[in-house]
């Protein structure tokens, strides 16, 4: 355990009634539940028509035609969806209490851009043309900028409005950095404007095991980090208060946002609304126990990725649209909608 727990917590984090407990851990079994459903759906609909028993002959007994679109590409496609959408909401959900901004999502600190200004570099500078070498410039690029935030923002003095105001700084740079060179050289424009949409079309067996174990480790920081993020949210005396080690939990907490976010942005291309939309709807009905929001996110994340997935299949056949294209979509009008609807959720 990362905090303490004096007496003056012991109120602040005293367990829920077991009624609403219960209908907590009901809805999250509901959640896996529909995680299940969207995921079969992912892999039983494509772009490409095929039967159900086309499918399953595919998955089981054919290693030919079917076997080749049912496995290779379809399965792998899932598996990334499942990794990355879980990796995209467990970081929008630690940063947002982090920098307790309810709106705020993994591009606030400038880790996307630093992913995007990687690959442009590797592309254009380095010769990279696979995928499995840009994975590997994205997640550096990623760290790089989340270390360099976390300097320029006080590192050990680090507040949310200075971690805030340099990940904004740092990704207008590299922003126009990245601008600069797409329009100089043809080849980086053509190679990166199907790279900064965010898809899962590119999805293999050898991009998989790549950010497997960086999702795994974030995520499981993350999750320990659940205890500490509520006193952070609760404001910096509060916390100090309750016997929390901020700048340890900062710190932790930048090192689990960039990792999973780096990894996900890494294999997918950044991909916009889910890191933001999700953990803050989910507050809405779990409240602001960071020990609900982050499992719930983690959960839900991979059902509106894959969801907005199997939708740009179905919509664009004979080919598709790209998942950052449809998340990005579905989830302004949406999102305007909640927030317009409820009052925003509070931390």
């Amino acid at each position: 355990m990362l905090v303490d727990s004096p007496p003056e917590q012991r109120a602040e984090t005293a367990p829920a009634p077991p009624t609403r407990r219960a209908i907590r851990a009901f809805g999250l079994l509901l959640s896996l539940v529909v995680l299940v459903l969207v995921a079969l759906a992912s892999i039983a609909i494509g772009a490409k028509e095929l039967s159900l028993g086309q499918v399953w002959h595919g998955l089981f007994q054919d290693t030919g035609t079917y076997g080749d679109v049912v496995v290779d590409e379809r399965l792998s496609r899932t598996a990334l969806g499942l990794l990355a959408g879980a990796a995209l909401g467990l970081a929008g959900a630690v940063l947002q209490a982090l920098t307790r901004n309810p709106l705020a999502d993994p591009g606030l600190l400038g880790i996307n851009a630093g992913a995007s200004a990687a690959v442009v570099t590797a592309i254009t500078y380095f010769g990279v043309t696979s995928l499995t070498g840009y994975v590997w410039f994205a997640f550096v690029g990623a760290a790089a900028v989340g270390a360099l935030v976390w300097f320029l923002g006080g590192s050990r003095s680090a507040t949310p409005v200075r971690l805030a105001l340099a990940g904004t700084a740092i990704s207008a740079a590299l922003y126009g950095y990245l601008q600069a060179v797409m329009i100089t050289d043809e080849a980086a424009l053509n190679k990166m404007r199907f790279w900064t949409v965010g898809s899962l079309a590119s999805a293999t067996d050898s991009t998989i095991l790549q950010v497997l174990p960086f999702i795994a480790a974030g995520s499981v920081l993350s999750l320990v980090l659940a205890r500490p993020l509520n006193a952070v949210a609760m404001g910096d005396d509060t916390a100090t208060a309750l016997g929390a080690n901020l700048n340890r939990t900062r710190a932790l907490s930048m090192l689990a946002a960039t990792v999973l976010c780096g990894a996900a942005t890494a294999a997918c291309g950044p991909i916009a609304f889910v890191g933001l939309m999700v953990p803050h709807v989910v507050r809405s009905f779990t409240g602001p126990d960071q020990r609900w929001i982050l499992p719930y996110a983690a959960i839900l994340s991979p059902v509106l990725l894959l969801g907005a997935d199997v939708l740009g299949r179905i919509v664009a056949r004979p080919s598709e649209l790209q998942v950052g294209i449809v998340t990005a979509i579905i989830g302004g009008p949406v999102f305007i909608f909640l927030v317009r609807r409820r009052r925003t959720a509070q931390l």
